[in-house]
């Protein structure tokens, strides 16, 4: 039975059907991808730290690059048209040409056009890589819902204790990355370098998101426990209604039969 391109396809053409081999060639990738991808977040703040070497941030662009680019290729080689599978899925190529751009730059606190650059590139990625894993998000109850929540506010948190210089500990990094999520913005913590600060757009992005999910998760269920309540009203009343209306016609049938 043939299978619907659904977790690559961005939705520049129609998705076409993807036999079993293709379909196993895409998720036997899908997790180095996906990790690859997570690499090339500390790869962006490694151009903006000093006391770190610039080679590791290009090796894991080139990393990134290749990776996507294999998985690309070996999925549409099991395809009768791999052009199709490929334009079906050309920000993918795009964002391989962004990473390549991103090994390829003068380091970041060199050059305003390259952090501008990469933090394209960063933004691009975020959006692959939620766009790979928006199905293991959405498919779970509230418990899994804040499962992922407190996973992704410890990441956060780790990333504020490592870029702040006023974070003195994890629980102030935390405290950090919540209140930023949530935009709360109580002022007691706040990003002061440009590393922190860049690093505070993608936790409003990617916590706010989250955070919003777990809120809808919790309304939907009052809104759920609540329907069931008025269901369970509704139908006491319409039994009550009908023991009613069956009591009024024994009652008719007595007279009836008195009568006769």
């Amino acid at each position: 039975m043939p299978h619907r391109i659904a977790t690559r396809s961005w939705g520049l053409a129609k998705p076409h059907p993807m036999n079993a081999a293709a379909s196993r060639a895409e998720a036997r990738w899908r997790w180095p991808v996906l990790i690859a991808l997570m690499c090339t977040v500390p790869a962006f703040y490694i151009e903006l730290l000093d006391n770190l070497p610039t080679p590791l941030a290009i090796a894991i662009y080139l990393g990134a690059a290749l990776l996507v680019l294999v998985s690309l290729w070996r999925v549409a080689r099991q395809l009768p048209d791999p052009l199709d599978y490929l334009r079906a899925n050309a920000l993918d190529l795009v964002l391989v040409t962004g990473l390549l751009a991103a090994a390829s730059l003068p380091p970041s606190t060199a050059s305003h056009g390259a952090l501008a650059a990469r933090l394209l590139v960063a933004l691009l990625t975020l959006a692959r890589m939620v766009w790979a894993i928006k199905s293991w998000v959405t498919r779970g109850g509230l418990t899994y819902l804040l499962l992922i929540a407190l996973v992704v506010l410890g990441l956060c948190g780790v990333g504020f204790w490592a870029l702040e210089p006023r974070v003195q500990g994890l629980g102030e990094g935390l405290w950090l990355a919540f209140t930023t999520a949530a935009t709360v913005g109580y002022g007691d913590l706040v990003p002061s370098t440009p590393a922190a600060r860049i690093f505070a757009v993608f936790v409003v992005l990617l916590g706010y998101a989250v955070l919003s999910l777990v809120t809808a998760a919790i309304a939907a269920m009052w809104v759920e426990t609540s329907e069931h309540r008025m269901e369970d009203d509704i139908l006491r009343d319409v039994h009550a209604q009908m023991r009613e209306l069956r009591e009024e016609i024994q009652l008719l049938r007595a007279q009836l039969k008195d009568g006769g």
